[in-house]
């Protein structure tokens, strides 16, 4: 009909476009993604953990978390609690924040390093976290003093 929009006209990401035809950038993730890559704990302190330092090993990473999962130093964390961290992180985890271009993992050296979509997550992350697990992302960033045995 005259008048009406066409619901075939795509949207564009130009900026002189109506703000109600503007599309975010193909490389923008979107938010559900992101409440993905962020929707279980693990995933969501492997990205703090990101904050510190954007490179990990696999191993060191499954310390880690082993280590706040179970409120000991992580020099304390079991083979046995490293390891089904480990398989977890390896299996699950991993592979869809490499999905959601949120990580890269290199399988020959076990290597965890930010990708293209990590700001995005870092950054909605920061924005949620306190709210959502300070203690978490304390931890994560090594803000909490170790304890002793």
């Amino acid at each position: 009909m005259a008048g009406e929009p066409d619901t075939d006209e795509k949207a564009t990401s130009d900026a002189s476009a109506p703000p109600d035809k503007q599309l975010p950038s193909p490389d923008f993730l979107e938010i559900e993604p992101v409440y993905e890559a962020l929707g279980h704990s693990r995933r969501r302190y492997l990205c703090y953990t990101l904050f510190e330092t954007t490179e990990w090993s696999l191993t060191d990473l499954a310390t880690k978390i082993a280590a706040w999962e179970n409120d000991i130093p992580e020099h304390a964390v079991s083979a046995d609690q490293r390891e089904e961290v480990y398989v977890s992180l390896y299996h699950a985890h991993v592979p869809k924040l490499v999905d959601e271009d949120v990580i890269t993992f290199d399988e020959a050296t076990e290597t965890i390093t930010t990708a293209e979509h990590a700001e995005q997550v870092l950054t909605a992350l920061e924005g949620i976290g306190a709210s959502l697990d300070s203690n978490q992302e304390a931890h994560a960033r090594s803000e909490m003093d170790e304890r002793e045995d």
